[in-house]
């Protein structure tokens, strides 16, 4: 069984660059493209596409010496661990082609389940052209309306990791601050110059007016299938976005306004500001919508600065609740899908998933939750377009591993997994955790952590490594997780007696 064998911390110090310099020095592959399949979770499909022969043996390694970072960047390590590690555990070789990514949205086919979220990073033409070269099968274009938006300056902010990366991602900004005549003309030479490319036309409307109007404009002018705003957080005017999403009512009533200016599919986009979706998901059914987009970002402040006494992004001394998103809200995104998923209400109608989208293996997360389509926006504004190589490889990749033909195969297979509540949960028994000495490097945060934050079920050795007491351990697994050498793992199974 393949086990992954290389991390984002192996590589930490990679900044991912564009147009690489270490593959610039290179004269025998690319290792920026390799770290970048690394990165996203995709050495499987980085490693298939090695040749026989170790590409790094007897080389000088110039791709270090070229890096950003010199000496700070094991390239050559990285590179050969690929080769000589991850390349003969292959099971199979990449696909040679996408035939099992191609899927369809509410009957209208799609080279793959992936596209872009309504956002900024689907918002111009150039940009959805770009996206479109990459290899991303359609745009949710940014939300179009007959308001005349200004946006505030700046309007981002990020909670980062130990290395910079984004983990959770703030926006207060509003929708497309082009007219809609503007839009219209985007459509037209999206549709003209990528036919094949799926454009899903976000809008929001103020009156059952607008919301038939626009929705009839962007089908006349290319648009495919119209995706209802209904979750925005961030609008000015009261009455708009999330507050719409909160009220089933309204919901039902907008999405038949829109109905009746089209007869494509309609995708309703509530909002995750709610303790549940159902309600207003249903509400959107009966309005006439054939599927689902969730979720939109959750209602957040983010960085109090101690000083000033101001949120981010802070905007000449004041801020607002805005949108979270990014790979912390993914959690929370996953438990609105599997709802929607599980509920026989909505059987049927096509589930567009995002929230914290990063990797191969969030989409799949998804999909097996009962997702048809994939949106990303947040990985997108941090890594950018070319993500979509790793996205696709990777779901190809599993799929021809797992047998199936087509993305619908994998669809749903977790849901009856999932329960609303723990009292369905097998209580006796414990699964001890395994120590695996020759990989812990005797640093106790396992005993530190056991002591307390679990059952002080663990101790250090003379020889530094941890000592398990049995009758005190109930399986918690926690040192398994506060490990920093990936050296605890689930180990044998004791049943408890029933009392």
């Amino acid at each position: 069984m393949f086990e992954q064998k290389l991390y984002r911390r192996d590589m930490i110090r990679c900044a991912l660059c564009a147009d690489a310099p270490c593959t610039k020095a290179c004269e025998r592959t690319d290792p920026a493209r390799c770290l970048r399949s690394i990165w996203f979770e995709n050495e499987k499909g980085a490693a298939s596409g090695l040749p026989d022969v170790n590409p790094c043996a007897n080389c000088a390694a110039p791709c270090e010496a070229a890096c950003v970072r010199p000496g700070e960047v094991p390239i050559r390590s990285l590179m050969t661990r690929l080769h000589d590690e991850v390349r003969p555990e292959l099971e199979i070789r990449l696909p040679a082609d996408e035939e099992r990514l191609k899927t369809e949205l509410c009957g209208i086919p799609l080279e793959n389940p992936f596209f872009l979220s309504s956002s900024v990073v689907g918002s111009t033409y150039d940009m959805c052209a770009r996206a479109f070269e990459a290899g991303w099968a359609g745009v949710s274009f940014k939300t179009i309306s007959k308001l005349d938006i200004h946006e505030a300056s700046p309007r981002f902010s990020a909670i980062t990791g130990d290395n910079g990366s984004i983990i959770g991602f703030k926006n207060i900004e509003q929708l497309s601050d082009h007219s809609v005549a503007e839009n219209m003309e985007i459509f037209r030479r999206l549709k003209k110059n990528y036919p094949t490319k799926f454009i899903l036309a976000s809008i929001m409307g103020r009156s059952d007016e607008e919301w038939e109007e626009l929705a009839g404009q962007c089908v006349e002018n290319g648009a495919d299938a119209i995706e209802l705003n209904f979750s925005c957080p961030n609008m000015a005017e009261g009455g708009l976005g999330s507050d719409i999403g909160q009220v089933p009512e309204l919901v039902e009533r907008f999405t038949a306004a829109a109905r009746r200016g089209t007869d494509r599919p309609i995708i309703a986009k509530p909002t995750p500001n709610v303790a549940v979706m159902s309600p207003a998901a249903e509400a959107a059914r009966r309005g006439g919508a054939d599927g689902i987009a969730a979720i939109n970002t959750i209602k957040s402040v983010t960085e109090v600065n101690p000083h000033t006494y101001v949120s981010a992004p802070a905007v000449h001394g004041m801020s607002a609740v805005g949108g979270y998103s990014g790979s912390a809200v993914k959690p929370i995104a996953l438990r609105f899908i599997a709802e929607l998923g599980k509920n026989p209400a909505l059987a049927g109608m096509h589930i567009s998933a995002m929230g914290g989208v990063e990797t191969w293996s969030d989409a799949l997360e998804f999909i097996l939750l009962g997702a048809d389509s994939i949106q990303v926006t947040t990985a997108v504004m941090q890594y950018g377009y070319r993500i979509v190589e790793d996205l696709k490889q990777g779901l190809n990749l599993y799929l021809k591993e797992k047998g199936f033909q087509s993305v619908r195969e994998a669809r749903g297979l977790a849901l009856d997994t999932v329960s609303e509540t723990t009292n369905v949960l097998e209580r006796d028994s414990v699964l001890f955790p395994k120590f695996h000495r020759e990989a812990c490097i005797g640093c106790g945060r396992c005993m530190i952590s056991c002591a307390d934050g679990g059952h002080q079920a663990i101790r250090l050795g003379a020889d530094r490594k941890p000592i398990l007491d049995g009758k005190r351990c109930v399986g918690c697994h926690l040192c398994v997780l506060v490990c920093p050498a990936r050296a605890i793992t689930p180990g044998r199974k004791r049943i408890n007696k029933q009392k």
